[in-house]
């Protein structure tokens, strides 16, 4: 409460947003966004129930059996900014597949900004039938979320972006709890030939850039003219957009407009960059599909624009950044549940196994772990 009162200048007496104000956010919102924040909550919720998630148990014909159950965690924490823009879309990307997996308690936190909430984020947090929304922002939330509070109970994983201070914070507290990723600046890179559309592929470039000064925007192309003509369409559209001077800063910083020989070196490069979003404005896109060994997610045609992804496809749109889609995965249903292996082993495949096992535990210098096992082999007729 200290720090909320400080820092986002808070007046409540307690952290947590009553159902009553977190239900009239969503009546106060315009039927044109209820209508919006619907459809991006129904596509999102239909894409992900389509990742099995499922447990098993397998009998052999000796009696034993080898399976996995697949339980969901029992309480996540999600951020939900509320600085320079709110982000009513990164709620949904978050609590929906959580919600699929079967997580019983979903958990938000959102500051307040000029010491109110956003009804727009709260109406997200109703539609997608969140468990508790908190008023607190920043590290303090991240703390609140990871170690518990006297009105904050611990979760067991804290997902959605934030600023630098939420990010270090989440690099804090990873290993008390689970977090999703440590996301950086958002970025982009376009794979085009010369059949793009050069307006098209401008305009994705700009929108990828007003997210922020350190975004990256980027176009790889083997048509020298569509450069050109992609280079002049930033210019003349820059001049119709409003965040002109953020804009500015992530070209200047982290934009570029790169020309190659061949379709196999744009991929290449693709690859080695491992983007958040990569986009395939091509003759024949689907054939490149295949051949991206790394991005976050591939935005596959003309049409499908990085921007709409955000917002209303299905795949949630907190992706990996930084080079970390070599190794991760965007948020999935996975995220939100754990695996325990089960195993039950009767006498015969304790006899057929067990000398196998005796070896290599001996082999590491483990004779308790031998005698455990070799106890039970010798229990077996034929073997003492």
């Amino acid at each position: 409460l200290e720090y909320s009162r400080l820092l986002d200048g808070a007046e409540m007496e307690s952290l947590r947003v009553p159902e009553e104000r977190i239900a009239l956010a969503w009546q106060r919102t315009p039927l044109s966004l209820r209508s919006a924040l619907e459809v991006a909550a129904e596509r999102i919720e239909a894409f992900h129930r389509e990742q099995p998630c499922n447990s098993w148990l397998k009998w052999d014909d000796k009696g034993s059996a080898l399976g996995q159950i697949v339980r969901p965690l029992e309480r996540v924490g999600i951020y939900a900014p509320n600085g320079t823009a709110p982000y009513p879309s990164s709620l949904l990307m978050a609590a929906i597949p959580a919600r699929v997996a079967g997580v019983p308690q979903v958990v938000v936190t959102t500051p307040l900004r000029k010491g109110e909430l956003n009804d727009t984020i709260l109406a997200a947090a109703h539609l997608a039938g969140v468990s508790e929304v908190y008023a607190i922002g920043g590290a303090q939330a991240v703390g609140a979320l990871a170690y518990g509070t006297e009105s904050v109970r611990r979760v067991d994983k804290i997902l959605g972006p934030g600023n630098i201070f939420v990010v270090l914070a989440k690099r804090r507290v990873f290993g008390s709890v689970d977090i999703d990723q440590l996301p950086g600046p958002t970025e982009t890179l376009l794979v085009a030939d010369e059949t793009a559309n050069p307006a098209w592929a401008a305009a994705d470039m700009l929108a990828q850039a007003e997210h922020d000064p350190m975004a990256s925007a980027l176009l790889v192309t083997t048509s020298p003219e569509l450069a050109l003509q992609v280079r002049r369409e930033i210019e003349k559209q820059l001049a119709s957009l409003g965040r002109e001077e953020t804009i500015l800063s992530a070209l200047a910083a982290r934009g570029g407009i790169a020309v190659v020989a061949q379709m196999d070196e744009a991929l290449e490069l693709a690859s080695e960059y491992a983007p958040e979003h990569l986009c395939l404005l091509t003759a024949n896109p689907w054939e490149l599909v295949g051949r991206v060994k790394n991005a976050g997610g591939i935005f596959v045609g003309e049409y499908s624009s990085e921007a709409l992804g955000d917002y209303v496809v299905g795949p949630s749109h907190i992706m990996p950044t930084g080079q970390t889609a070599r190794f991760s995965s965007p948020v999935n249903v996975w995220d939100f549940v754990k695996i325990t292996s089960v195993f039950g082993v009767g006498p015969a495949t304790t006899q057929e196994i067990s000398s196998a096992a005796i070896t290599l535990a001996e082999a590491e210098g483990l004779t308790a772990h031998a005698r455990a096992m070799k106890m039970r082999f010798d229990s077996l007729e034929g073997n003492s």
